[in-house]
């Protein structure tokens, strides 16, 4: 658990909530009034009072964080051999934390040994042992390197960074500009001194990629494709011949992974870094240089703060208030991270912003409403607009229609919103290359027609809702939602119609979602001109068969198609996914399929997809066991498989041998009647991650022992086999070392007994909601809050 450097208690609290006891948990104790504090604190100490836990408090700084966390996050006495780590760079701080423990413990992490510390730049510069051997001045050199950076691993990745771009013997003038006090003093001054060098050795085109990096809070995770769109929209990614600005930004995002100046946080199935962090050292020389720079500005919790200086970006950590003396014609980006001042604060679409490139409002902690954005149209410069909000708070529900002046704009991510539908105005838009509208499915609070009653009165009694009675907070969210409900014909579409014209947006690379069943027959035969589409994705819940067939003609011409993804959640509607078996020509790049809805049968194209990597299907109900393994079984370049809620109807599944030859992480959903999984000899020679969840395997999972790469088996919510001992057992004798996970106590896991053969009826195995069976004896599984298999 990431302690930051100036934490928010409240927001510590419910992180620790939420990775003890999961989301739900959470989502309880905020419900109702208003959440203080000592309450979930109080709800904190209660649970854990007679829970075993063990806790890593990563990079604490201060005595009065300690004191805090410790009085009162946690329960003052707990018996159950619980245990807690603290890390920190202070050593003051450790003795004090560890003079209150029962056995007093100190670990002081030493540097490599000589040996490691030459295997690491040796990795990092893409070097071997033989090139040393090859080469004598090139032993000597590296040896010289890492005594000089002290066998301080984050200096000689920082070096290897710098190394990895230069020839052999120009290795020579970087160990010169070395800081000579890393070899003697390990300080934090020294490791700083060493980054300032990397960051002076980055390209010039780096240089601002990297400080931009100082927007985001200590320790954010960065999304690549956040920070991607945004290096592009200001102008900091140098288009080459034959590349778009989207692989070069890329490119230069890879580059500062490769330097080490910043790091992976989260890689997907095929190694792609998807998210980074900045270490803190670094983002201390980051932000020093931001500053004397003029380049980012950061205001923090101040009520009102004077700015003396001109700064090209501002981002808000804390509350958004009143920056005296700010000149924001020279500001290009804004950034919410914070909530916003009671008193007087910034406009969030201010005239004032006018040379504004990119909004991103993502991260506010506060809810964006209408009038936010009702003069959008004045920002004529902004390139990049982000009004997504993850946390659902969103009271935005339509686009003004002055967007259509922002003729620059290419990123537009209003995802999360009640917005449900794209203005017109949208396709004269013709730089823009992103659309991202997805939806949450949000339950209707004042205008609900499965209560009509109440619905009417709220309807007859909106002149009330407007008065004193109601707290005004409440009403830019009821005016959403009566505008969603009458937009959408009070639909629970997950998507938003786009208007005819969207065919003219040829620059257009993704779009998400579309609503089939409210979008005209001809906006959905546009889609089909958008030659350079991606990503597409679709919701066809409602929609005719016919407007679904030009769906089908559309998507066989978007030949530059990488990822696809079709839903239709109501099953039994009447209108299936049937029509997708008619396609003759599938996107012959596509790299990501995702298809939930009834099928009947695999459509035969899907195993002509060689280039396919993740494919997902839901809700499809296949009868025939053999029909998936011949058409999924051969795809050669499969890496991840998901099958869920309602896909296969058999009692077996067993993979072939010989089949999947790259599938590297497989997930099993609510299949209701599958009671045995099955590994043959030779198949899913690199399968390293099983996931299972709301399943109950009688017969368990047969041949572990035949999945060489297998790193963890996880069981997630109601992943039940039969005979978990036996599991076990297999996991630990396997030669791989890998690892059995679960995301509730062994006994919930569990079937108990001997593995029963498909076809046995028991009268355990008939329910996925059992009730929760007695605690058994100790288990040697690695037992997790939150288990769950990434989408």
């Amino acid at each position: 658990m990431k302690v930051w450097r100036t934490f928010a208690r409240m927001e510590l609290l419910k992180v620790m909530i939420k990775e003890f006891f999961g989301k739900e948990a959470l989502k309880k104790q905020l419900e109702g009034n208003v959440v203080r504090e000592e309450d979930l604190a109080n709800y904190l100490r209660k649970e854990l009072l007679e829970k075993r836990y063990f806790v890593v408090l990563d990079d604490l700084w201060n005595i009065d964080d300690w004191n805090w966390i410790k009085n009162f996050a946690f329960p003052s006495s707990n018996n159950k051999g619980s245990r807690i780590l603290v890390r920190t760079r202070d050593v003051g701080l450790a003795k004090k934390c560890s003079l209150e423990s029962s056995i007093p413990l100190i670990y002081h992490h030493k540097p490599l040994e000589t040996n490691d510390a030459i295997y690491l730049l040796l990795r990092k510069t893409r070097r071997s042992e033989k090139d040393m051997d090859n080469d004598v001045k090139m032993r000597e050199i590296v040896t010289k390197i890492v005594k000089k950076s002290g066998l301080l691993p984050l200096a000689i990745l920082t070096i290897g960074g710098m190394l990895a771009t230069r020839e052999v013997s120009e290795w020579q003038s970087i160990y010169n500009q070395i800081p000579l006090e890393l070899e003697s003093n390990r300080s934090l001054e020294a490791m700083r001194r060493m980054v300032t060098l990397s960051y002076n050795h980055l390209p010039s085109h780096l240089k601002s990629c990297f400080l931009y990096l100082s927007i985001f809070p200590e320790d954010f995770e960065i999304q690549r494709r956040r920070v991607v769109e945004r290096w592009i929209a200001e102008g900091f990614v140098i288009v080459r011949d034959g590349l778009s600005a989207e692989e070069v930004g890329n490119s230069y995002f890879d580059d500062l992974v490769n330097r080490s100046m910043i790091q992976p946080s989260r890689v997907n199935i095929e190694g792609v870094v998807k998210s980074c962090r900045v270490h803190d050292i670094v983002r201390d020389v980051m932000i020093a240089i931001s500053r004397d720079e003029n380049f980012v500005y950061v205001a923090g919790n101040s009520l009102t703060s004077v700015v003396n200086k001109t700064f090209r970006h501002v981002a808000y950590h804390g509350i958004m208030c009143q920056n005296i003396g700010m000149d924001w014609s020279h500001v290009r980006s804004v950034t919410v991270f914070g909530e916003r001042s009671l008193g007087p604060s910034p406009s969030v679409c201010s005239l004032d912003m006018r040379m504004l490139r990119a909004l991103d409002l993502e991260n506010a902690q506060f809810q964006v409403t209408q009038k936010d954005i009702s003069n959008i149209g004045l920002l004529r410069h902004l390139k990049y607009v982000n009004f997504s909000d993850p946390r659902g708070y969103s009271a935005i529900y339509k686009l003004p229609r002055s967007i259509g002046k922002l003729q620059g704009l290419r990123t537009l991510n209003i995802g999360d919103s009640y917005i449900t539908e794209l203005p017109t105005e949208i396709c004269k838009l013709k730089s823009l290359c992103s659309v991202r509208c997805t939806r949450v499915i949000r339950s209707y609070r004042w205008f609900d027609l499965d209560e009509p009653g109440k619905c009417l009165v709220n309807t007859l009694c909106l002149p009330i809702l407007f008065t004193p009675l109601v707290d005004p907070s409440e009403h830019p969210e009821v005016v959403a939602e009566l505008h969603m409900a009458w937009s959408s014909r009070w639909s629970w579409s997950r998507g938003v119609k786009v208007p005819e014209g969207i065919g003219k947006l040829k620059e257009l690379q993704i779009l998400e979602v579309v609503d089939i069943r409210r979008t005209s027959g001809k906006a959905i035969k546009e889609l089909g001109e958008l030659v350079q589409l991606r990503k597409l994705s679709v919701v066809t819940e409602g929609a005719t068969k016919q407007k679904c067939n030009v769906l089908c003609d559309a998507i066989q011409k978007l030949t530059c198609l990488r990822s696809l993804t079709v839903n239709n959640f109501l099953i039994g509607s009447g209108v299936t996914l049937e029509w997708l078996h008619v396609v003759s020509s599938p996107p012959p790049l596509l790299r990501s399929l995702k298809l939930d809805g009834c099928l009947g049968e695999i459509p035969g194209w899907v195993g002509s997809l060689i280039h396919l990597v993740k494919l997902r299907l839901s809700r499809t109900v296949i009868k025939k066991e053999g029909k998936i393994m011949e058409i999924l079984g051969p795809l050669p370049n499969l890496m991840h498989l998901r099958l869920g809620y309602g896909f296969y109807s058999g009692e077996k599944l067993a993979f072939k041998m010989g089949a999947f030859r790259n599938l590297k992480k497989l997930g099993i959903c609510d299949l209701a009647k599958l009671r045995e999984l099955k590994f043959e000899d030779g198949t899913s020679p690199q399968l390293a991650m099983i996931y299972i969840s709301w399943c109950e395997l009688a017969s368990g999972i047969i041949g572990v022992n035949q999945l060489p790469k297998l790193k963890q088996i996880a069981l997630g919510p109601y992943g039940r086999v039969a005979n978990l001992a036996m599991l076990q057992s297999e996991v630990d004798a396997h030669p791989n070392s890998p690892v059995l996970r679960l995301s509730e106590e062994r006994s919930h896991h569990d079937l108990g007994g001997t593995v029963a053969q498909v076809g046995e009826a028991t009268e355990e195995s008939s329910s996925l909601h059992p009730e929760p069976a007695a605690a058994g004896g100790s288990s040697e599984s690695v037992v997790t809050t939150n288990v769950r298999s990434d989408n």
